[in-house]
């Protein structure tokens, strides 16, 4: 987004600074491994500077002068620093999080393939909650769960997705009805959630001509009452929270899971190939005859390549040039097809029936270095040749394929 950037340094500096704390607060327990770190993360200090002739050694004692985080205090802890509303927020999402994850597994979906929605029952949730799990946090929720869409269902709406269950305490209330125990158990127990929930709200139920406080001696328990196959969901162990995700998996939630796929099997070769995060590569793919699946999958999700992959995206490898230089290359399965994905250094590409000797000059020039409409001059057996980037060549097997319309999806 917009933010990205200011978003990453801040993410960096709060890393950073819990990186420093922890380390000094582990320091008497864990001596050596805490003092590898004092001294790679001291070098950021402003202080550091000041560690010269024997400063480190000396008084006062700071971060990043002291040549030792043994010569440190432990952080004195800042109560003005601790924001409740983050931390319950947080803690919302964590719980959503851990119980999404535990409604994939029970269906066995891969965390690589995306669902259509994730819906949060939330009993008496804060306002401070529902703002932070539907705004700020609403995107990491989606990206932890990858998720297409996610809602908190309104307490008015409630009772379509859920049934608030209410159980006696037996350890309370056995003593407190005796002989009267059994009835009251079938009468609270056969509450249906709209007596559940005015009962909570009031706070007491009479049963058996004996009132019963609602609020400490009855166990309140929200459980999944929606109908439909495609649901699947895992109820806290508490009982206030329940996650359900939608299963359905059509065409466009396949797609979109080989793709993710694909997307990490090509984060692996350029970890392998010791590529940075700048580096611009072009991806290309094989399939076993006859199998198109992996084509399929990126025809319908173009934009996401074209987002991850700088504009480069994947490519079928009998568009890629001769002269194109693999970096690394791998047999592996997307969607339980065999594939064989390359990732190779930029080319310009060519047209069909461009003089050979004009395209071995072209495979010479690097694509960075050529700008969009830019006319390249050379000469072959004497003879002067111009090439025109958009007409005679492109500065990607991507650009060429789009322009040429070699395949219809892109």
């Amino acid at each position: 987004g917009e933010d990205a950037e200011a978003e990453a340094e801040t993410g960096l500096q709060v890393l950073y600074d819990v990186l420093l704390d922890v380390t000094m607060l582990m320091a008497p327990f864990t001596p050596f491994i805490t003092e590898y770190f004092y001294q790679e993360l001291r070098k950021m200090q402003p202080s550091y500077k000041e560690r010269e002739n024997d400063g480190g050694s000396s008084n006062p004692v700071m971060a990043g002068k002291s040549d030792s985080v043994h010569f440190l205090p432990l952080p004195a802890y800042d109560e003005s620093r601790l924001n409740e509303d983050a931390v319950k927020a947080m803690e919302a999402l964590q719980a959503i999080v851990e119980l999404g994850r535990n409604a994939r597994e029970k269906r066995n979906i891969s965390l690589r393939t995306p669902l259509k929605s994730v819906v949060v029952v939330l009993r008496n949730p804060s306002q401070v909650v529902i703002d932070g799990v539907t705004g700020p946090l609403k995107t990491y929720i989606l990206s932890e769960l990858n998720a297409w869409d996610f809602q908190v269902v309104s307490k008015e709406n409630e009772h379509e997705w859920v049934k608030l269950s209410l159980t006696p305490d037996f350890k309370i209330l056995g003593k407190k009805l005796g002989k009267n125990m059994k009835a009251a158990k079938a009468t609270i127990t056969g509450l249906t959630h709209d007596e559940a929930v005015a009962a909570l709200e009031k706070g007491s139920l009479e049963v058996e001509g004996v009132a019963i406080d609602t609020k400490s001696e009855v166990v309140a328990k929200l459980s999944f009452s929606k109908e439909g196959e495609h649901w699947e969901a895992t109820p806290s162990q508490e009982g206030d929270i329940v996650v359900a995700i939608d299963c359905t998996q059509d065409e466009a939630i396949l797609t979109a899971g080989k793709s993710r796929e694909l997307i990490n099997h090509v984060q692996q070769l350029r970890k392998a190939a010791g590529l940075d995060l700048k580096d611009v590569v072009e991806v290309f793919f094989e399939e076993e005859e006859g199998i198109t699946s992996t084509e399929d999958a990126v025809a319908m999700n173009v934009s996401l390549f074209e987002t991850k992959f700088k504009g480069n995206v994947p490519l079928p490898k009998k568009f890629a040039p001769s002269w194109s230089v693999p970096l690394r290359s791998d047999n592996v399965e997307v969607g339980g097809s065999k594939v064989i994905v390359s990732i190779c250094r930029p080319a310009l590409a060519v047209k069909d029936g461009l003089n050979g000797s004009v395209g071995m000059f072209l495979s010479t020039v690097d694509p960075a270095s050529v700008e969009a409409g830019a006319t390249l001059s050379c000469t072959v057996d004497g003879t002067s040749c111009t090439a025109k980037e958009g007409e005679d060549f492109w500065v990607s097997s991507a650009a060429m394929v789009k322009d040429t319309k070699k395949v219809s999806w892109l």
